[in-house]
């Protein structure tokens, strides 16, 4: 695969799974080929690159005049791109895990709440055209929200993964790697009703001498399976429904959401990096900055000496 199939990869993904605008994914894409280009000229590509060659093209940068903003936006997609490198199996490693650069620090992600995703989740159950719909999304939300999968796993589960009334699935990770994550109880029974649904139309299509699907939500397109834009799409209107604003409403928010709701009620930190199937904690770390700025801004908000007194 050559650096541009790769970054188109890249850009898809980052289009389904955070809903990222037309200009940012034209901003990325023109840093990053950028990049390529520096990096093939040194005779070395995306792949190959590591860290010493990353703050090299920084420096480069910085030489020619470049600005802080500039400078930092580019580490940032170059960050990006190498963690989806390292989740997809492209390479072994990240070399811009711990890289600090120019600009400002590194953005907390942004949650949706519990109240917030609770109305995603009943609407799930009420939303849709016909009663096969409602079935499906509502698996969808309730496993999503359930293991914090990626959209990426979510959508190609295979129905043999879920025979048998599992409390817990194996969920197959970027680059092939594998964990076990385990069901709530809402979850299981959303997945056992669909599941039965499933088993009925591949009897079907058996007896009809139709090819049988192997995923949990098959699709008639050329993946055979619902596609991360499709579940994207899905999920706008469905946050329409629930009263929740679309632009807030992204799959990867809803793994934010699943992994910083369980720290607040009390999981341990390495527990949430395995069932997010984080290879570093590093990466995970990130939510406990998340809960700090959240208790902080409740703190400012709410507790009586941080309010205005000046009455008389």
């Amino acid at each position: 695969m050559s650096d541009a199939q790769r970054l188109s990869t890249f850009l898809s993904a980052l289009s389904a799974e955070t809903g990222a605008a037309r200009n940012t994914l034209l901003a990325y894409g023109r840093d990053l080929t950028d990049f390529a280009d520096w990096l093939a000229r040194r005779g070395t590509d995306l792949i190959r690159s590591d860290r010493d060659g990353i703050e090299a093209y920084l420096v480069a940068l910085e030489a020619e005049g470049l600005s802080q903003a500039t400078r930092a936006r580019r580490l940032s997609a170059i960050r990006q791109f190498c963690r989806f490198a390292h989740d997809e199996g492209w390479r072994a490693d990240n070399p811009a895990l711990r890289l600090s650069g120019p600009g400002k620090a590194q953005r907390l992600p942004k949650i949706l709440s519990e109240d917030q995703v609770g109305a995603l989740l009943d609407a799930a159950r009420t939303h849709g055209r016909d009663d096969l719909a409602r079935l499906r999304m509502t698996c969808l939300m309730e496993l999503l929200y359930a293991t914090g999968m990626r959209v990426s796993e979510l959508v190609t589960l295979p129905l043999a993964a879920t025979r048998g009334d599992p409390r817990m699935i194996l969920v197959r990770g970027k680059g092939g790697r594998e964990r076990m994550v385990p069901l709530s109880d809402p979850a299981r029974a959303a997945l056992t009703l669909w599941a039965a649904q499933r088993e009925a139309d591949e009897d079907a299509a058996r007896k009809a001498g139709r090819p049988a699907s192997k995923f949990l939500f098959p699709s008639r397109g050329a993946l055979g399976h619902l596609t991360r834009e499709g579940f994207y799409l899905a999920l706008k209107e469905l946050a329409v429904a629930a009263g929740v604003s679309p632009a807030s409403v992204t799959p990867h928010r809803l793994r934010h959401a699943f992994a910083t709701h369980l720290l607040a009620h009390g999981a341990d930190l390495r527990a949430i990096q395995t069932l997010l199937g984080h290879a570093d904690i590093a990466t995970t770390e990130i939510y406990t900055h998340v809960l700090e700025e959240r208790l902080r801004t409740l703190v400012l908000t709410h507790h009586p000496l941080a309010k205005d007194r000046a009455e008389p």
